[in-house]
């Protein structure tokens, strides 16, 4: 795929051999689209292996038509999947289902992590439950990549945790570090706290004191405090909130950006003059869709677990896919889970000599 938009951060180191386990089965086009998705990762990644969890009946068949895939991978038969409007409840007791194996493998260790497309909140509850999270980690955080002026940009948490106190924005800020070393390949990734405004007075006593610990931490570039303006801008590479305000903050720029497709429609099909005026434009509209193609973003990340776990959108399609598997990829090869460890053991030393506010 193309990109012709604003400089990637992307690591272009070539990644190392890793397994991962897919839920065959999760996802609305499931399995066409999950194995079409893992054969362009099977030629991005060689040597890459992959145990791909679901209906055997149905998924050995559909394999031929997928050579890199077919030679990359090894099959669990599961009975059943979890589908997308089940409550996590009722999710946890279905344990022949394609996820729950998937999450299984991980687990016991056979497998780094996994890839599904399947029911968002089963995936959550079943990933807290079984692969646990780190024993130095408090919660886990949902996150994601999004795009900016500048390229792109990680942004946590995203709705896993609603309240947070002081302690775990900074464990979300060490996790965002993590990530972006991982998957975006920065040496030195800089961080910001989102907050009602930049002056350090700003904002209530979770996020002051929250900021005074980052600041103290040498590991962490702390870039100090950003607005809701700076996350579209690039000013930093990590945005750190607590999950209510990230996940307002993310579906306010997902509806801003439909608003802006829909009044783009509006404009060019207004009139013959518009029309021709879309025919002239057309190129350049042509890469800001590629830019802001959902499909380069797909891949929202459960941060803080004992193992990689990224949920793909339900509706993608394999090349949407594939960029999730790129994702777990990158986390797994590049030691994502001991970078957060190093940086919490930091921060506990910092603790113990008394440096930490």
């Amino acid at each position: 795929m193309s990109d012709n938009g604003p400089p990637s951060k992307r690591a272009n180191s070539k990644p190392q051999i890793a397994s991962l386990a897919i839920d065959a089965m999760g996802g609305d086009n499931a399995p066409e689209a999950v194995l079409a998705g893992v054969d362009l990762s099977a030629e991005r990644h060689p040597g890459a292996k992959f145990l791909l969890v679901g209906d055997q009946a149905r998924i050995l068949p559909m394999l031929d038509a997928y050579p890199r895939a077919k030679k990359s991978c090894l099959i669990r038969h599961a009975d059943s999947f979890i589908p997308g409007d089940m409550k996590p409840t009722m999710a946890l007791r279905m344990r022949d289902a394609s996820m729950r194996l998937a999450i299984d493998a991980v687990a016991a260790g056979e497998v780094a992590g996994l890839v599904s497309a399947g029911n968002t909140g089963a995936l959550m509850a079943l990933a807290k439950i079984l692969v646990k999270t780190l024993p130095e980690i408090d919660r886990p955080a949902l996150g994601a990549i999004m795009p900016s002026a500048r390229g792109d940009v990680v942004m946590l948490d995203l709705g896993a945790n609603v309240a947070c106190d002081s302690r775990n924005l900074v464990e979300f800020a060490i996790m965002g570090d993590a990530f972006a070393r991982a998957v975006l390949g920065l040496p030195n990734p800089s961080i910001g706290l989102l907050n009602v405004g930049s002056e350090e007075l700003k904002g209530d006593d979770r996020v002051r004191q929250a900021a005074e610990i980052l600041r103290a931490d040498a590991g962490i570039n702390f870039y100090g405090f950003v607005e809701g303006h700076d996350i579209t801008a690039g000013t930093v590479d990590v945005v750190v909130t607590d999950g209510f305000t990230g996940n307002v903050a993310l579906k306010t720029g997902e509806g801003a950006l439909k608003l802006m497709r829909g009044l783009l429609k509006q404009v060019f099909t207004s009139s013959i003059p518009a029309r021709l005026g879309y025919l002239l434009a057309r190129p350049a509209l042509d890469r800001l869709r590629e830019w802001m193609d959902p499909r380069r973003y797909n891949g929202a990340i459960l941060l803080g677990l004992n193992g990689v776990v990224v949920k793909s959108h339900g509706g993608t399609d394999a090349m949407g896919f594939a960029h999730a598997v790129d994702v777990a990829m990158d986390m797994v090869t590049h030691g994502f889970t001991h970078q957060i460890r190093e940086g919490v053991a930091r921060l506990h030393t910092a603790e113990l000599t008394g440096s930490t506010p």
